[in-house]
């Protein structure tokens, strides 16, 4: 990466060596990035009275979201490469525009193929963004401040991811007691389909709004201000070797853990009805464990690095999770999916650490790494899949913590090699 290198010294600080407005832009695309990813957590209880799906069908949405991260990841490196990463951002935001209206149109229109197509459009937008705005706020300052940068907008993400689900609920899932109770009533087949046709109608005019102010944004970019920050070339020599192996368990600790997150924010909803949770009841349990993780975000900004080095954060993390995942087994009902909502506090420093982390340990092989870390995202595709097709089977809580807490061991465990690794490292140096 050249302009980032030559631009950044030791001793800046966050923001410093482009001013603090990048910053600010940044943090209002990490909203818009929250506002549009945790949208998916209502949206599978949406589908699921909207379409008459089973919990395997309704999972189909974080599964398309997700899945477009696998395999978009390359052709995504490949266009930021070309366009720069600010180019990147900016056409990541008119095919997310795209991916928004095709969802909402087809959702009206009650074809869910189409819907899901939507979502796989959305998703491939996102990948894109993600691809390029993740190594661009990682480049607006010194390595050391990464995790500290990426927490910041983390904040911001998670502060809209609260707001989103409450908005979605209140604009399109206000009636949903009263949908199930018309539908379980009884009827003919032209009154289900009046009742459904109405449900599902309500998102349409949201997903128009949302389509327009992606747009809006993207065109907006062009007089932000932002510095042309670029990936290094096609043709530049590449590098020798191999990566390191603890960067591959790096990528592979990613798909764990974005699998996690989706998880505990999008499965929460499942998990709640599990525990004898009224539909109606389930529609805001995403905010509450967005809630959790925005209050971790701003715990860690002031921890790391100020007090704690990142990875022992980690192990941190890991170990405060598994604690929740213990108390979700020991509690009953409402108790219970609270234990799952204060996994977000868990899960808020994770990914601001493994990023950074992992190119960092990446070395000259860090484009690469990046792409493949993109690609990792599809662990929010399996493994909220996965529970779907166990819980009927193992039980909900079983499913649950089956899938969940192996995965903070892996988290835990990764941790514990790297912060062993780096303080080696530091008694050699």
């Amino acid at each position: 990466m050249d302009k980032a290198n030559s631009s950044h010294g030791g001793g800046t600080g966050p923001g410093e060596a482009y001013g603090t407005r990048p910053l600010l832009v940044m943090a209002g695309l990490f909203f818009i990035i929250g506002f549009v990813t945790w949208l998916n957590g209502p949206l599978i209880t949406f589908v699921q009275v909207a379409f008459g799906v089973g919990p395997v069908g309704a999972f189909l949405v974080p599964m398309c979201f997700y899945l477009a991260y696998l395999f978009c990841a390359f052709p995504a490196m490949a266009l930021a490469r070309r366009t720069g990463l600010r180019g990147g951002i900016r056409l990541a935001l008119g095919v997310m525009a795209a991916g928004t209206l095709g969802f909402g149109e087809c959702v009206g229109r009650g074809w869910y193929a189409g819907a899901l197509a939507g979502l796989s459009v959305l998703g491939a937008g996102l990948t894109l963004l993600q691809v390029a705005v993740n190594p661009y706020v990682t480049l607006l300052g010194p390595p050391a401040q990464a995790a500290r940068r990426i927490a910041w907008m983390g904040i911001a993400n998670k502060l809209s991811g609260i707001i989103a689900p409450i908005i979605f609920s209140l604009l399109v899932m206000h009636d949903i007691g009263g949908v199930v109770g018309r539908l379980a009533a009884g009827g003919n087949a032209r009154m289900h389909a009046q009742v459904l046709a109405g449900f599902a109608h309500a998102v349409v005019l949201p997903y128009r709004g949302m389509a327009i102010v992606l747009l809006l944004v993207a065109l907006g970019l062009r007089h932000a201000g932002l510095p042309d920050l670029r990936l290094a070339c096609r043709d530049a020599a590449p590098p020798t070797g191999r990566m390191a192996g603890m960067a591959w368990l790096g990528i592979a600790v990613v798909f764990v853990y974005v699998g996690v997150e989706v998880m505990a924010g999008d499965g929460i909803g499942l998990y709640a009805r599990g525990m004898g949770l009224s539909v109606g009841q389930t529609r805001f349990l995403t905010a509450f464990t967005l809630a959790g993780m925005l209050g971790g975000y701003v715990l860690g900004s002031f921890m790391v690095p100020a007090v704690i080095r990142p990875a022992p954060y980690l192990a941190l993390s890991a170990l405060v999770g598994g604690a929740s995942c213990a108390g979700a087994i020991v509690a009953h009902g409402m108790g219970s999916v609270l234990c799952i909502a204060l996994l977000g506090v868990a899960n808020a420093m994770m990914m601001p650490i493994l990023f950074p982390l992992v190119l960092h340990m990446a070395g000259a092989w860090r484009q690469r790494a990046n792409a493949l870390l993109v690609m990792a995202f599809c662990g929010g595709a399996v493994m909220p899949q996965c529970f779907a097709m166990l819980q009927g089977t193992w039980g909900m809580k079983p499913a649950f913590m089956g899938l969940v807490m192996p995965g903070y061991g892996v988290i835990g465990l990764f941790a514990l090699v790297a912060w062993r690794r780096a303080r080696g490292l530091g008694r050699a140096a």
